[in-house]
């Protein structure tokens, strides 16, 4: 099973940028549908973005719609987040997961999880 494994957060100002990478142990992100998710303090994780196998289709919340983007690697075994125009309300932790199951609509996650990545966007 593949284990995903978060980088790229940091601390940033509002209306800046960051990168996030997930890399995959154990597994080829090509074979893969993934997703990223976010939890904020207090807050249920949910649905960020969303990509499917093979055919390009994404998914996106509406709260990141075109500001963030979800692309991969295949090559580098990576799946990336462009995230622009960050909001204080994009902070939270951020996470990957794979193989789980995309409709198009959604992206239903398995039970494996990295560790994160924190996301903090000031005022």
């Amino acid at each position: 099973q593949v284990q995903p494994v978060e980088s790229g957060g940091g601390l940033v100002q509002a209306g800046g940028s960051l990168r996030l990478s997930c890399a995959a142990s154990g597994g080829t992100f090509s074979n893969y549908a993934v997703g990223w998710f976010r939890q904020a303090p207090g807050k249920e994780r949910e649905l960020v973005a969303a990509r499917s196998r093979s055919t390009g289709s994404t998914y996106y919340a509406d709260s990141v719609k075109g500001r963030f983007t979800i692309s991969r690697d295949n090559a580098k075994n990576t799946v990336y987040l462009q995230m622009n125009s960050l909001k204080p309300e994009d902070t939270a932790v951020y996470y990957c997961n794979a193989d789980g199951d995309y409709t198009g609509d959604y992206y239903y996650p398995n039970d494996y999880w990295g560790q994160g990545t924190q996301v903090t966007v000031s005022s």
